[in-house]
């Protein structure tokens, strides 16, 4: 359990990091163990080499040359090593975080009885607090913190004086109600979704506040009040407006994650509405999904996720922007993640080439990489069945049949996919066994299709079926 925990965490380690982690090793404040140290030297070298770390006697034997294997020893050492980059990675993460820090300052020196010490960090970590950028919730929670810090200092140093408690509640109450309306737009679309029922414990009330106040009139109040309103109200698009309008102007005041998460809130109600039927929405979708690229929000550490990636290739299909979409393609291919880049490249370009009827083009495409991930792996697969269903590649198309239907049942970690994906062979197979003339038969397995609660590209299906273009979803 050590030697996986360890590599798993060491291997997010960017090269920055490593060298900070070597020198915090090397300090004996923090490490006196020299196997410790060894045995980071070992990982770096297999790093450099490509090798994987060695097992546990091997290790051993490296760490103590000439001695009897004992695995408590090795077993110890890697687990000081992973509490050590476990500390090093946390102390990284706080000293990012000025504000943080200062707070925690205020009560270092509170509790060490230095009134002056006190004063002036209090002095400045306000004036750092009033120059954040930012005005997210954690904002909120900091000015409360501060509040707290500078209470208990005046309770035990000036007992005569007033206290800063109103200050204190109010920022508590500004911190409270913009985490609740928060929390509340992430379980409301959480529960659109997957059909949860959460208690929303104390939320009417909390909207009756921010209502009845001015708190609307602080940017992010504003966000997520109008956010949660168009969770509520999905039919009212005056508050989608709204909060698309709000996110559009105030994005920058929260952090990369946070904004993207939002626009994430604001995609998924654009996909809800497109699902009911407004096919409007696609645009509505795409105009933040173009938006929240331009500006980088959608990027995380400087990279497109491929989910991402694939979601703006299925709705410039689905647009027909055919040019858009290849140019946006090429564009951020750089920006997805190394092992990912070359084989959803591949796949994306394949499906626009299946979209335009250049199927060779796409075989080509589709023939060029190893899908190492297992649900690209499937779609790949899924395309290039509908390759040889369009070219009546009949015999290529019973073997790729033979073999996806193989696959997927010996992938026993695929859940609910797996039975999307053998529906979609078993339906193809009886496609294939129609018969011109017989409309019934056509009806019947239509009816079938649509009714099939896991089945991958039903629309596909129902329109080689029918002959009549679906436009009810994209796959």
């Amino acid at each position: 359990m050590e030697h996986t925990r360890l590599v798993q965490l060491l291997a997010t380690f960017r090269p920055a990091e490593s060298r900070a982690f070597r020198k915090w090793l090397a300090s004996p404040y923090h490490n006196q163990r020299p196997d410790v140290q060894a045995l980071y030297r070992l990982y770096e070298q297999c790093c450099k080499t490509g090798k994987s770390l060695p097992d546990k006697p091997q290790i051993f034997q490296h760490l103590f040359p000439n001695e009897v294997f004992d695995d408590h020893r090795i077993r110890l050492a890697m687990s000081l090593l992973l509490r050590l980059a476990e500390q090093f990675l946390t102390t990284e993460e706080f000293l990012k975080d000025p504000l943080r820090f200062r707070t925690s300052q205020l009560g270092m020196y509170r509790r060490r009885g230095l009134p002056d010490h006190f004063q002036r960090t209090l002095q400045d970590t306000r004036q750092l607090h009033r120059q954040q950028p930012l005005r997210h919730p954690a904002w909120y929670w900091a000015g409360y913190e501060i509040e707290v810090e500078d209470y208990l200092f005046q309770a035990t140093e000036r007992r005569n004086t007033a206290l800063n408690l109103q200050e204190a509640g109010n920022q508590l109450d500004l911190a409270y109600l913009l985490l609740k309306l928060r929390q509340s737009c992430i379980a409301r679309s959480h529960q659109a979704v997957f059909r949860v029922d959460y208690d929303f414990g104390l939320l009417p009330l909390a909207l009756a506040t921010i209502e009845t106040r001015q708190y609307l009139e602080q940017p992010a109040f504003a966000v997520y009040y109008q956010c949660y309103q168009s969770l509520i109200h999905p039919l009212e698009s005056s508050h989608f407006e709204a909060f698309k309008q709000a996110l559009y102007a105030h994005g920058a005041i929260f952090p990369p994650d946070e904004s993207r998460d939002l626009y994430l809130l604001a995609i998924n109600y654009c996909i809800q509405r497109y699902n009911q039927g407004n096919r409007a929405y696609l645009e509505e979708e795409m105009e933040l999904y173009e938006r929240g690229l331009h500006n980088k929000m959608l990027l995380t550490g400087g990279y497109i996720s491929r989910f991402t990636y694939r979601n703006v290739v299925s709705l410039g299909l689905a647009l027909e922007r055919f040019e858009f979409t290849e140019q946006f393609v090429h564009e951020y291919r750089s920006l997805l993640e190394p092992q990912h880049r070359n084989a959803n490249f591949a796949f994306n370009m394949a499906r626009i080439e299946y979209e335009r009827k250049n199927y060779a083009a796409a075989l080509e495409l589709l023939q060029q990489s190893d899908y190492e991930d297992l649900l690209l792996n499937l779609a790949a697969k899924a395309l290039l069945l509908k390759v040889y269903f369009e070219v009546n590649a009949e015999d290529s198309l019973d073997s790729h049949l033979d073999a996806m239907s193989n696959f997927v049942r010996r992938k026993k970690d695929l859940n609910y996919h797996r039975d999307h994906y053998l529906n979609l062979c078993r339906f193809v197979r009886k496609i294939r066994m129609l018969t011109a003339g017989d409309q019934s038969a056509r009806l019947a397995l239509a009816d079938e299709i649509k009714n099939t609660p896991r089945l991958a590209y039903r629309d596909w299906l129902l329109e080689k079926v029918t002959g009549t273009p679906q436009v009810s979803g994209w796959q």
